[in-house]
């Protein structure tokens, strides 16, 4: 069986080992909240479990424009906004599909699950092409 690298990862993905580790921690707490709300009997709504995940999207983003600004002094201008533009599409992408999810699992709206994922299919073409130029 043969695993991936962190390296390999990190160049694939396009995002650095912080965002890695915020994005499975947030992923980690979310995991215990839906595990307290399915099968302890926890009432805890939606949008309390889905907390994790917006925050680490919020630090994320936070994290984005530090690079940026940081890239930008460097005097890499066009890395710089590459980066923030692709980085804040997937963010924007990920967070529309966490907040449709979650309205309709509290029965919010009436969208039909391949609208709710709609914003997934375009944050994972945005990576495929990030893996192919990482290749290239």
């Amino acid at each position: 069986m043969m695993f991936l690298t962190l390296e390999e990862v990190v160049r694939w993905l396009g995002l650095s080992v912080f965002e890695l580790w915020l994005h499975l921690i947030g992923l980690l707490m979310f995991s215990i909240l839906l595990e307290l709300r399915l099968d302890s009997g926890v009432e805890l709504s939606w949008w309390n479990i889905f907390i994790p995940l917006y925050a680490a999207d919020a630090l994320d983003t936070y994290f984005c424009v530090i690079v940026f600004v940081r890239t930008l002094r460097v005097g890499n201008r066009r890395a710089a906004c590459l980066r923030l533009l692709s980085s804040c599409i997937i963010l924007v992408c990920l967070f529309v599909f966490k907040l449709l999810l979650c309205q309709k699992l509290m029965k919010e709206n009436v969208l039909s699950f391949s609208e709710v994922f709609a914003s997934m299919f375009v944050a994972l073409q945005i990576l495929m092409v990030r893996a192919c130029q990482a290749n290239g």
